[in-house]
């Protein structure tokens, strides 16, 4: 008998997902500026249920993202480039890296290739 993998949210999973739709809600606060908005100076990336979260972030020259894995499953973020480079997150550990180059910066989970995301920065 095989064990199916079924995702059930947990109390952090949905106090995450609605810290994140309070985020991007927010007409002051955007993860994804566009053109007419002010990209944020530091921004959050989430690791969790195999997501990078949100996918696709835009922030200023000089800002710092900073990656947290709320999964149970380890998962690192990874350049695309070899711009940078976590080591391996457990559950709740944080990995920040500062940008100082306008760029579009594409990466992923070394553990789990198809989990992407990119920071395009302005």
């Amino acid at each position: 008998m095989t064990k199916k993998n079924v995702w059930i949210p947990t109390l952090a999973t949905t106090l995450t997902i609605a810290a994140l739709l309070l985020f991007t809600a927010s007409p002051s606060v955007k993860a994804n500026a566009t053109t007419n908005d002010q990209p944020s100076a530091n921004a959050a990336i989430t690791i969790d249920n195999f997501v990078f979260g949100p996918q696709t972030i835009t922030v200023p020259v000089g800002a710092t993202v900073t990656w947290t894995n709320h999964d149970d499953i380890p998962h690192t973020s990874v350049s695309t480039e070899g711009v940078f480079k976590s080591k391996v997150l457990d559950t709740d550990e944080k990995f920040s890296y500062t940008f100082t180059k306008a760029g579009t910066y594409p990466y992923y989970c070394t553990i789990h290739p198809k989990m992407t995301g990119k920071v395009v920065v302005e």
